[in-house]
């Protein structure tokens, strides 16, 4: 697979995301997946090959290898960094979508028919929410592999030497792992860096919740404090979204003046 270019195709995720997601982005490209190009493939590329049993019997090593080893740490860690930054890629799209529709409306519309989006990679309305769910998709993603690898390697270690008696085994042989020490370095590094990611997918979550939160309470505030300062005023919000409409506070004639005369002589001047 060419990650430099899954790598260029993420880079723009930057341009719309806080610091917070600056931060991820680095730490999943630096201590992930160079770390998995760079070391892991080459750690585990032999780990079949050295995969040795006390037992000359034929195909009971790779009933016991496959046993212990059901599915391998770099397919399961490729397969995890795919899906982990797909969601960042549904938010590039969602900002290319904006930025085709707000073309198509210029195009349409002409310079003096306003702009649909004022900047249409700014976290607003449906892009923030793609944002928010593309948090908790990651964050989910993260905690679902990190159970998977624990129920498969438990305490995610790897014993230097398993003891196998499935078939076609004559009987419960000794079965020695390849490199266990160092394997086990790049598991817990990699799990280090998966529970940092999930934490920084909540905090960026909360930061973004709670940002919102006081942005509306804030507009309430100042709507508030606009009624008081016109009590006069009607709020409209069923039909001009949270526009008000403010009635003159000029009187209004009477329908019926007590001298019809003077009224008809006052209107014409």
């Amino acid at each position: 697979m060419n990650w430099g270019i899954f790598e260029g195709i993420l880079s723009g995720v930057n341009k719309y995301s806080t610091a917070f997601g600056r931060i991820w982005l680095s730490l999943v490209f630096i201590f992930r997946l160079l770390v998995y190009l760079v070391t892991a493939e080459r750690v585990w590329s032999d780990d079949h090959k050295d995969f040795d049993c006390n037992t000359r019997q034929p195909g009971c090593s790779n009933v016991c290898f496959d046993q212990f080893f059901p599915v391998s740490h770099v397919r399961l860690w490729a397969l995890q960094l795919i899906l982990v930054t797909c969601p960042s890629l549904l938010v590039v799209m969602h900002v290319a979508y904006r930025e085709a529709r707000e073309k198509k409306h210029q195009e349409t519309a002409g310079e003096g028919g306003g702009r649909l989006y004022l900047n249409p990679g700014k976290k607003r309305g449906g892009l923030w929410w793609t944002y928010v769910c593309s948090l908790v998709f990651k964050a989910s993603v993260d905690a679902a592999f990190l159970y998977v690898f624990h129920s498969f390697y438990p305490k995610y270690t790897l014993p230097p030497v398993v003891k196998c008696h499935a078939a076609p085994c004559p009987n419960t042989v000794d079965c020695f792992i390849s490199k266990p020490s160092e394997k086990n370095i790049f598991t817990f590094f990699m799990v280090a860096t998966a529970v940092v990611c999930i934490l920084l997918n909540l905090v960026e979550l909360a930061y973004l919740v709670s940002k919102r939160c006081r942005e509306c309470l804030a507009g309430r505030r100042a709507r508030a404090t606009h009624e008081g300062h016109h009590p006069d005023c009607v709020t409209s919000k069923d039909l001009l979204s949270d526009d008000l409409i403010y009635l003159g506070s000029d009187p209004h004639p009477p329908l019926l003046p007590d001298h019809p005369q003077d009224y008809a002589k006052k209107t014409i001047l």
